[in-house]
């Protein structure tokens, strides 16, 4: 009985910790891991793979989205292993939301289930970011009433349509969103989305 009566404590405080490790080790998985969401066709390849890469190198997890399963094709012919639907993604997996642009990013701007996405990002306070022609879609969400950002020129009327101070730069950074304007800033966008996680 005495036996037992010493070994049931340290069942428990096995369990204790056994638990405080998984709950340690999800969060750690959370804090390093950024979403990226491309178009399932005709993304632009140079704006998801160097800032994939970007992130990769500096240790943070990369899952990639859309909004339908299977495999992501570039305008430039690279493939995403589609890891998650949109509709699937939780912002609290997730330290950033990165949407890609791309002719077919173009196309669906005006999708509800991709502005649903970047306003959940936003509103847990996670850092929403755009390039090329995806900052429409923070546009069309509302997110940019009032905010600088940048786009490229083909989504330009969006971002200034829906209440976006337009600015003339590869990227502009501000409090949780950042836009980049095309494929010639992915290196640019990719280090500046970073610095703001490192800043956090």
């Amino acid at each position: 009985m005495r036996k037992l009566l010493i070994i049931f404590p340290i069942i428990l405080l096995l369990a204790g910790c056994s638990s405080q490790l998984l709950t340690n080790k999800k969060e750690a998985e959370m804090k390093n891991k950024i979403l990226m969401v491309v178009a399932p066709i005709d993304f632009r390849d140079t704006e998801y793979f160097t800032p994939k890469k970007i992130f990769e190198d500096e240790g943070f997890g990369v899952t990639t989205a859309s909004i339908q399963s299977g495999t992501a094709r570039g305008a430039d012919g690279g493939e995403a292993k589609i890891d998650l639907t949109v509709s699937q993604a939780d912002p609290a997996d997730f330290v950033a939301v990165v949407f890609v642009g791309g002719p077919g990013m173009r196309q669906i701007t005006d999708d509800e289930s991709l502005q649903a996405l970047a306003i959940k990002f936003f509103k847990a306070g996670k850092l929403t970011t755009a390039i090329c022609v995806a900052p429409a879609v923070l546009a069309r969400a509302g997110l940019l009433v009032g905010k600088e950002a940048t786009s490229h020129s083909d989504a330009k009327q969006d971002l200034e349509n829906n209440g976006a101070v337009f600015l003339d730069q590869p990227v502009v950074v501000g409090d949780k969103i950042i836009t980049a304007n095309g494929p010639e800033a992915s290196e640019e966008f990719g280090r500046q989305i970073v610095e703001k996680l490192r800043a956090f």
